[in-house]
């Protein structure tokens, strides 16, 4: 595996290479998992060069506390992915993404960042945008993949590269689970031996929610969740919501030939985990 710390040294790498191969890409903060793994695995079959970024973009953190302690595990992460067979590691610092005006631009997404995420997290999905874009503009790839267990950040990335008109396209790949149904997240690293005995309890109730759609009306659904909810001690809901795949605007009804999605966000303690499932 190759690594590369800087546009330049990349660039003149792929450019070597970008005439007679497909390359796929992985952005990531790092803190991998096997649902990084996974990704990266999708990518190997798919292209004949795979390049994984790794760098923990600030302008995504509406909390500095949360940037702050998002885990860093650098070493750790170049061993996972030699072992995985990636191709090529880039990691660059924030210079080198940002120069000196470490700052968001602003997009219009045609109103999907004002759902679910966007209520609570300010600015998110620029800080998202933002670096996806120059990130795509640096490595150059045919394809990119995205976990769908941030499905809206995954439609967020699809809009922008359909607006912006980059000639990438955006693969979407399953959520990747523990056994016991937990979504695999860099954050579950930080929670406490209990917190990971009752966080499965999120997934348990979105396979209800999925067998309850079939007959009940989604604010019916709605209340059942919030009132489970209350009945935990270790978890706390902050939102759950039925809604369109590609509007991700939440529904009162259901319609025919429409996709839908369930999502949830949910406090363990202070750690943030989110989840959702096809309807």
């Amino acid at each position: 595996m190759k690594v590369f710390y800087t546009k330049t040294a990349l660039n003149a790498y792929l450019d070597a290479h970008k005439k007679d191969k497909q390359i796929g890409f992985v952005p990531t903060m790092g803190a991998l998992h096997e649902g990084h793994l996974s990704l990266l695995r999708k990518c190997n079959e798919e292209n004949e060069i795979s390049v994984v970024s790794i760098f923990v973009n600030p302008t995504q953190f509406d909390n500095p506390t949360d940037l702050m302690k998002y885990p860093k595990t650098f070493q750790q992460d170049t061993t996972l992915l030699e072992h995985a067979q990636c191709d090529v590691l880039f990691a660059p610092d924030i210079k080198e993404i940002y120069a000196e005006n470490i700052t968001a631009n602003s997009f219009d997404f045609d109103g999907l960042e004002h759902e679910m995420e966007g209520k609570f997290r300010t600015g998110h999905f620029d800080g998202v945008g933002t670096v996806v874009k120059r990130l795509f503009e640096i490595v150059a790839p045919n394809k990119a993949y995205f976990g769908e267990k941030d499905f809206q950040q995954l439609q967020i990335v699809r809009k922008m590269t359909e607006k912006e008109q980059l000639p990438v396209k955006i693969k979407g790949c399953e959520i990747y689970r523990e056994e016991n149904g937990l979504a695999m997240s860099s954050r579950n690293s930080r929670l406490t031996e209990a917190q990971l005995q009752a966080a499965p309890f999120i997934f348990k109730t979105l396979q209800e929610v999925k067998v309850k759609f079939r007959e009940e009306p989604p604010n019916t659904i709605l209340k059942w969740v919030k009132n489970e909810f209350e009945k935990q001690s270790l978890l706390t809901l902050e939102y759950f919501t039925i809604a369109d795949e590609k509007t991700l605007k939440n529904i009162s009804t259901k319609k025919e030939k429409t996709q839908y999605r369930a999502f949830i966000a949910v406090f363990a303690g202070e750690i943030r985990l989110i989840d959702n499932i096809q309807v």
